[in-house]
């Protein structure tokens, strides 16, 4: 039998970038258990459109967990207290009745805010765009089984290529570090033989744009891993950091 409860949302409003905040509540009754949490995000909205009101902008695409993009603070964690979980996986059921609910954007100096809960992260795409990728003649598509990859590497390949992108590392983090999200992109094609090649001028290249754009250093306090939707391990930060230093004892 579907249940229903009454909840208060706290949500941070934000016209721009420039203009200043704050927390605006919002009481919700009826709210259906069985609801995500994006699900009540659109009922209040259609909501405020009735009373001829701003809706609260948010991000959200695939709500399946995998795109990264429903990145919100919802009561002192990234993506909610439930782990290795997004916020679209997120059900009403996980809170009480007579609950109020705080709802926040990333806070990262390099995640600005852009309107409301929505915040700017295309910082890691320019990450990715330092060297997050293979670009050198890798041949065609060779059969699966005559890839000469252990099945550990493939294993932790696949592991640190699980991570979507999020942000709720950087968010987490006292910091605002974005390690865990490079070394995750590092490790993933340090491990195989198609990224040997171009491994010394990734982690440098990484880095540095890391480092550029404004993000934090890692003090291995462990939010990120403890609140990463995905559970990467921070061992991958241990790569990253063997990967760089190896590169700059060869220059």
């Amino acid at each position: 039998m579907e249940k229903s409860i009454n909840i208060t949302l706290k949500v941070w409003r934000q016209a721009s970038p420039k203009v200043k905040g704050e927390l605006v509540s919002y009481k919700m009754d009826n709210v259906s258990t069985d609801s995500s949490f994006l699900e009540i995000l659109d009922v209040l909205n259609e909501r405020l459109v009735k009373e001829r009101k701003e809706p609260i902008a948010f991000d959200h695409d695939c709500r399946e967990g995998i795109c990264g993009m429903c990145s919100l603070y919802i009561n002192g964690h990234p993506h909610g207290k439930d782990g290795e979980t997004t916020t679209c996986q997120l059900h009403m059921r996980r809170f009480n009745d007579g609950e109020t609910i705080t709802v926040e954007p990333w806070r990262s100096a390099a995640f600005p805010v852009i309107k409301d809960l929505m915040v700017d992260r295309s910082s890691y795409d320019k990450i990715i765009q330092a060297g997050g990728f293979v670009s050198v003649s890798t041949g065609g598509v060779p059969d699966g089984n005559a890839i000469p990859i252990s099945k550990i590497d493939a294993d932790e390949a696949m592991d640190a290529a699980s991570c979507i992108g999020c942000g709720a590392c950087a968010a987490a983090c006292k910091n605002g570090s974005a390690m865990l999200f490079v070394a995750a992109k590092v490790s993933q094609l340090a491990l195989l033989p198609q990224g040997k090649v171009e491994r010394a001028a990734r982690a440098k290249a990484m880095v540095m744009k890391m480092d550029e754009l404004g993000f934090g250093n890692c003090t291995n306090t462990g939010a990120c891993e403890a609140e990463c939707p995905k559970a990467i391990s921070i061992s991958h930060i241990a790569r990253l950091n063997r990967e760089y230093l190896s590169a700059k004892f060869k220059d």
